[in-house]
This record gives structure tokens, sequence and C-alpha cells, in this order.
């Protein structure tokens, strides 16, 4: 009898361990959740373009504001809005072209990085073909938008955007759309000879997805927004444009084109965060419930069950 007590003892010990583990690894895993997820949104509000909207240069300010970043970070030269999507941002440019990779255009540390000029381009974008690289992110941060312009539709009604250098604006007027290799030296090539610039032009012609006639030629300049593309491995998508003296109007705020917008981004970061926690802490409850109630049930069917006798 003694040697069965020790045994019913043992089995039931070793069932409560068991429960403690589940528990915890229950309450870790949801715990890890949390985080992922509030670790995901902080990373996508750092990214959001109206963290930079103060410094955004306007006729009303006179650049005055976009000054003031500047002096936070001198590499900050120029700004470039895509009308029509959440590319508003600033643009900066480092020594290499890895600074910005993960640095922010406040000078901060950030995974986001900042949308930064090659660093083999001249800041007054005097080189024929300019690159401007950005992070491919989701929710339409950064350069996460770009990818759309493989959709016909998107390419054909977001056809202008602005780009603001040397204390004035320009147009920009988006011509093609590519898929390229990221190691593609044609394509990527921020110093272009004279001797070679038609024959780029008839290679952006030839791989480009979309394309239209604006009359762009070899003495026009123009620029590369660059991101990462998720189709391919190395494959960055590539949305190509010329810049004009001409500033062109932004027709897009009259219409519902902006249309790829997460729902979500209309709600504060702090809001969002709180409804992810809530929901995690409720179903952490949840589950705490149903173990200590399946644990219950267990021990009522043992009082209940009368035991055979031998």
């Amino acid at each position: 009898m003694k040697a069965e007590r020790l045994g019913r003892n043992a089995i039931r010990s070793t069932h409560s361990a068991v429960n403690f583990v589940v528990l915890t690894i229950i309450v870790l895993s949801i715990a890890f959740a949390g985080y992922a997820l509030w670790d995901s949104n902080q990373l996508h509000q750092a990214a959001d373009k109206l963290r930079y909207a103060k410094y955004k240069p306007t006729e009303q300010n006179g650049g005055k504001t976009f000054k003031e970043l500047q002096e936070i970070n001198p590499d900050v030269f120029a700004w470039l809005s895509v009308y029509g999507t959440n590319i508003d941002y600033p643009i900066v440019q480092g020594q290499d072209n890895m600074k910005y990779v993960n640095t922010n255009a406040e000078n901060g540390y950030s995974l986001s990085g900042a949308l930064f000029l090659d660093s083999d381009n001249n800041k007054d974008f005097s080189d024929w073909g300019s690159i401007i690289y950005g992070h491919h992110m989701e929710k339409n941060k950064m350069f996460g938008q770009i990818g759309n312009f493989r959709e016909k539709e998107m390419f054909e009604s977001h056809r202008y955007g602005n780009l603001y250098f040397d204390g004035k604006e320009h147009g920009v007027e988006f011509f093609a759309f590519v898929h390229a290799d990221a190691y593609n030296t044609t394509v990527f090539n921020p110093k272009i000879s004279q001797q070679k610039k038609q024959a780029y032009l008839d290679e952006i012609y030839s791989m480009a997805i979309h394309k239209r006639d604006i009359g762009v030629t070899t003495k026009d300049k123009i620029v590369l927004l660059s991101t990462c593309s998720a189709s391919s491995t190395n494959g960055r998508d590539v949305l190509i444009g010329k810049i004009s003296d001409e500033v062109f109007p932004d027709t897009t705020q009259d219409k519902n084109t902006n249309d790829t917008k997460d729902k979500s981004d209309n709600l504060p970061g702090y809001v969002q965060e709180s409804l992810w926690l809530l929901l995690l802490l409720i179903l952490m409850i949840i589950l705490i419930v149903i173990r200590l109630t399946a644990k219950a049930l267990v021990h009522y069917n043992k009082k209940t069950i009368p035991k055979r006798e031998i």
C-alpha cells in the first residue's frame, strides 16, 4: 500500500510538473508573440511618412523646417514625393551605400533605414542617371509601394512626383517600371558615359514591364527609385522617371488613388499596440481557464468514480 501511495504521489507530482511546464510554454509563447507584434509595429511606426511630415519643405515655410532637419543630420539634402502614394520622405546621401540601410534620416539607428542617393551620384542630380534606394516594407512604408507599379492600373494612374533639391521643387514624370537583378551593372550604373546613354535608354525600354513614351533623350536627367522585390531573391523593382523643371500638380489628391494604404494606419500607433496586447491577454486567459477547467474535471472524476474493490 505504501508503495502504491508513493506511486500515485509520483504520478500526481509528474502531472503537476507537466501542467506547469505546458502552462509556462503557453505564457512565454504568447508573451513572445506579443513582443514580436509590438516590435513590428514600432518598426513600421518609425518608417511612417508622418514622422517626417513636419520637416517637409513647402512654399509656405520656405524650406525652414527642412533646414531644421538638415541641422539634425547634414546628410539630408533633398525630398521625394510620389503623388498618390505614401512615398513622401527626405533623401540622404552617405559616404557609402551601407550607412543608411539601418540609419534613419534623423541619423538614428533604425532597421527601416532611409531613402538614400547612391554614394557615387552628385547631390544636385546633375548626373544623367541618379539612383535612390529604399527598403521594401509592409504597410506601404518607405519604398513599399514601388512594387505596386507592376500593376498596369497603378502605373497608368500614378504618373507624376516631386523632387525638392537646391532650394526648389522639380517635377518627376515616370516613364518606365523595370524588374532587374540587383547585380545588373547596366541598370545600376550611377555614372553613365555620354556614349552609352542611348544604349542605356534602349535597354531600359526593352526590359520595361510598363512604359510610356514621354520623349526622354540623352540630354534629359533621369532618376531611378529602386527597392527589393518580393518576386525573386536578388530582384529589384525600379520605377524610372525624368526630372523636369516643370512642377506637376498633384491631381491624385482629388481621387481615391491611395486605396492600397493599410486601413490600420488610420489608428495611432499606441492604439494598435494596445489592441494587439489586449487580444493576446484575452487569449492567454482563455488558455489558462481551459487548462484549469480540464484539471478540475480530472480531479472531480477521481473523487466521484468509486474505487474498484479487489
